[in-house]
């Protein structure tokens, strides 16, 4: 009897505490008020025949966004059209190359916007200036060297020095091994998987994030193209896996993956204007598909046309629109009057049914 009484006394009394307690005071007390709201989300919008084939505006601002794929795919032409449409809404556009494929021409015809600085004697571009920020492999050369020179820009910004939104381009993950490898003079996969982890799963990746807080005064973007591997079927019934180079750090932190091109291969046709011999080739169907996306939930696939300018919708309307556009141009190369359109057979695409594969 004396212990039914002693538990409904307790409970009187947690009842009367919990009745004057004011939760709200608590957190202010506790420094954990007005922390909790998020920005509304805001797009960096890609071509409209992206738009169309994927159902998604483009590049969600202040997330992790991986393009993966093999070589040739599209991933280039999307993180291109990422820069042009971040300067034209004052965005500005930081470009991390470590691969060491850029080519500034190609750039210019995407619509970015740069200007050629040229040697007074001669005439030669000596540099390119503009509303971006580029550096690559002469002063970056590891995993740490990308992560210590992103921190650094959004330390800048945050002490009031780049008072701009900023959106990272990282051309590419898996071209750069980490300090341990380089000190060892071995690349080791494992060492350079570690390191990802290390430094952006623990590290980088959270800053970026976290300028989605209503609190930042900035919204920061990390998009970066994902070299990747085939990983052979398991048993004779299995299917291969796609798999990313330096780990799955990136992944598990990513909110939107895009994948271009098939498991295997690049599951790529091109299409060529030829005559006599003389070929342009100037674009390519592809594969491509929403693997991940947490933003707003829709995964997608389908097929879309690359070309240098950009992507543009893969039908006979759009196809022929940008040939009227560009033929002038063709003729000159293939030394004038008429030339055949060819496209090459479709490659392997009997795998865009297992285009998604999660690590385990």
């Amino acid at each position: 009897m004396a212990r039914k009484k002693s538990e409904s006394l307790k409970e009187t009394i947690s009842t009367e505490i919990k009745n004057k307690f004011n939760l709200e005071g608590f957190k202010n007390k506790k420094g954990l008020s007005s922390n909790s709201k998020f920005k509304d989300q805001t797009w960096i919008p890609l071509s409209e025949a992206y738009q169309n084939v994927t159902s998604t505006p483009g590049i969600p601002q202040g997330h992790i966004v991986l393009l993966r794929g093999h070589s040739d795919t599209g991933k280039t032409t999307a993180l291109l059209e990422a820069a042009v449409s971040a300067q034209k809404r004052g965005i500005l556009p930081v470009f991390i190359i470590t691969e060491m494929k850029w080519n500034w021409e190609h750039a210019i015809q995407m619509g970015l916007e740069v200007t050629e600085i040229k040697d007074p004697e001669t005439g030669a571009v000596i540099d390119y200036e503009g509303y971006f920020i580029y550096v690559d492999r002469e002063s970056i050369n590891t995993i740490e060297d990308v992560a210590a020179f992103i921190l650094d820009l959004i330390d800048e910004q945050k002490k009031g020095n780049l008072p701009y939104d900023l959106l990272f381009l990282w051309d590419s993950i898996g071209s750069v091994p980490c300090e341990l490898s380089i000190r060892s003079n071995k690349n080791n996969n494992e060492w350079n998987a570690g390191a990802m982890s290390t430094q952006f799963g623990n590290s980088v990746n959270q800053r970026i994030v976290l300028s989605r807080k209503e609190s930042s005064p900035y919204t920061n973007t990390l998009v970066c193209i994902n070299k990747v591997w085939t990983a052979k079927a398991e048993s004779p019934m299995g299917k291969p896996k796609l798999m990313n180079k330096g780990g799955f750090a990136m992944w598990f932190d990513s909110t939107f993956v895009v994948t271009f091109g098939n498991i295997s291969n690049a599951g790529t046709s091109k299409i060529k204007a030829i005559k006599d011999g003389k070929q342009v080739e100037f674009a390519k169907r592809v594969n491509i598909q929403i693997d991940k996306n947490h933003i707003n939930g829709i995964t997608t696939r389908g097929r879309i046309i690359m070309t240098p300018h950009g992507f543009i919708e893969d039908d006979e309307k759009a196809l022929k629109q940008y040939k009227n556009e560009n033929s002038k141009a063709w003729a000159e190369i293939l030394g004038g009057g008429n030339f055949d359109i060819v496209e090459e057979e479709e490659s392997m695409y009997d795998d865009i049914t297992t285009f998604t594969q999660e690590p385990e």
